[in-house]
């Protein structure tokens, strides 16, 4: 079985082959294609592969190039964690959305608008090309805004992309743990949008753990979703929210915090990483240490304005795993291969899954996944004030597809007019002035 990665020499890329390392069954990726347009990353990236292949017989091979076509010829799965623009583009998103006085987060408000815009167009196009090139191949879909980018090359794939995204895991598994249950024995009750989400039950032998948790204030505030939204607002809710939800439940003070910082966190990964690659280019350097020592930073600072904003702290230890998107990716991977059946939360396309959208609005929901693919399971309906809010993003995001596929400027605006996260049609023009100014990449949007 073979796999290219296309943004291959991004950062995260040792994750996804850590785990394919540790499988060793048959039917198992067997060869590994990295494909960047930088080739710098492509080679430290490479390094880092193949210092985590030391000591392991049947590692896959990997190998490199900057071809799109040949790194999509012949591929049985086709991961895409491509960044539009890179760190510098969401760098400059945030920039551009605090200076208007809201948020600029790479895939909420303003900011997940403006790198939409940029990277549906890109998106497209690969979807094309693996239309022609490798028809039969199934694409997991890393690139965010997951949710919206998954939908626009579904118009050309149809089911056969499917997106991921570890955050309702990794939710699930906090739940899970702090109720003293094992993670991998419960079903998640999960619905929503990409970032845009709510775990709603957790269910073990049968029996709903979630009430249980809402009533013992002890434990409700344990974990990090307690310490950052409050036990009040979790048992006014009835539910624990994504983590991304934050931006939305106290949009205020989350932009206050970024406003203050020294640093957004798109500055900061920029200079983080330029740091790592830097090091791993040294011939006398162990590239895997310096990643994991630049993994390591990265994962305890995540969301640290939210925390700050919120008075919750620094990251606790047991919060500081992910629900692993890589383990996501190579479960998926096994189900399709193998007909293993799995439930995953994953992006799909809606069908009649969660009521109050259609069928083609790209949902993230509980999946059964085989060998024909991922099948979103019936989800009960959102309440009003979830639906609402669900609604009116999905919203968004479909006017983000339409500029993108039109160049229409108006209708960008609109896309930014229209997010629950930016007050004024005014600000939306200057907004867009700003990304315009910021990113060539958006020339094709027209008066």
């Amino acid at each position: 079985m073979r796999l290219t990665i296309l943004g291959g020499g991004g950062f995260r890329v040792p994750l996804v082959y850590g785990a394919l390392l540790g499988d060793h069954a048959e039917g198992r990726i067997t060869h590994v294609t990295l494909h960047d347009l930088d080739g710098d990353r492509l080679t430290a990236v490479a390094r880092v592969l193949a210092e985590q292949a030391e000591g392991v017989p049947d590692a896959p091979a990997v190998t490199a190039t900057t071809d799109l076509d040949e790194a999509l010829r012949g591929a049985d799965f086709v991961f895409s964690a491509i960044r539009v623009g890179g760190l510098e583009g969401r760098a400059a998103d945030e920039r551009v959305a605090l200076a208007e006085g809201v948020l600029g987060q790479e895939t909420v408000g303003a900011g997940g608008i403006a790198y939409g815009l940029r990277t549906v167009p890109v998106a497209v196009g690969i979807a094309r090309r693996i239309a022609a090139l490798a028809p039969d191949t199934w694409v997991i879909n890393f690139t965010n805004p997951a949710g919206m980018v998954t939908e626009a090359m579904s118009r050309i794939l149809g089911d056969r992309v499917v997106g991921i995204c570890d955050s309702p895991v990794g939710l699930g598994r906090r739940v899970a743990r702090v109720l003293g249950v094992d993670p991998d024995r419960v079903g998640i009750d999960y619905a929503g949008l990409n970032h845009l989400g709510w775990l709603r039950g957790l269910r073990v032998d049968g029996r709903d753990e979630l009430p249980r948790l809402l009533a013992d204030e002890a434990l409700l505030g344990s974990f990090e979703e307690g310490r950052l939204f409050g036990t009040e607002w979790l048992r006014s809710l009835g539910a624990v929210p994504n983590e991304y939800l934050h931006y939305y439940y106290f949009n205020r003070e989350a932009v206050a915090s970024y406003r203050g910082a020294a640093k957004t966190r798109g500055a900061y990964l920029l200079e983080q990483q330029a740091g790592f690659y830097a090091e791993a280019a040294k011939p006398e350097v162990r590239a895997l240490d310096a990643w994991h020592r630049t993994l390591a930073d990265r994962e305890a600072t995540y969301m640290a304005h939210n925390r700050e904003a919120a008075g919750a702290g620094d990251r606790a230890e047991e919060d500081l795993e992910s629900g692993g998107y890589e383990k996501v990716a190579l479960a998926l991977m096994r189900a399709i291969a193998r007909g293993e059946r799995a439930t995953l939360i994953l992006n799909v396309r809606n069908g009649t899954a969660l009521p109050g959208l259609d069928a083609d609005a790209v949902v993230e929901v509980p999946c059964l996944v085989d060998a024909d693919g991922a099948r979103p399971l019936a989800a009960d309906p959102l309440p009003d004030h979830a639906m609402g809010l669900v609604s009116a993003v999905k919203a968004v995001e479909r006017e983000v597809l339409a500029a993108a596929e039109s160049g229409a400027r108006a209708t960008a605006v609109k896309a930014l007019a229209l997010h629950p996260l930016v007050d004024s049609v005014g600000v939306a023009r200057q907004l867009l002035d700003g990304y315009t100014a910021a990113h060539p990449g958006l020339a094709y949007l027209r008066p």
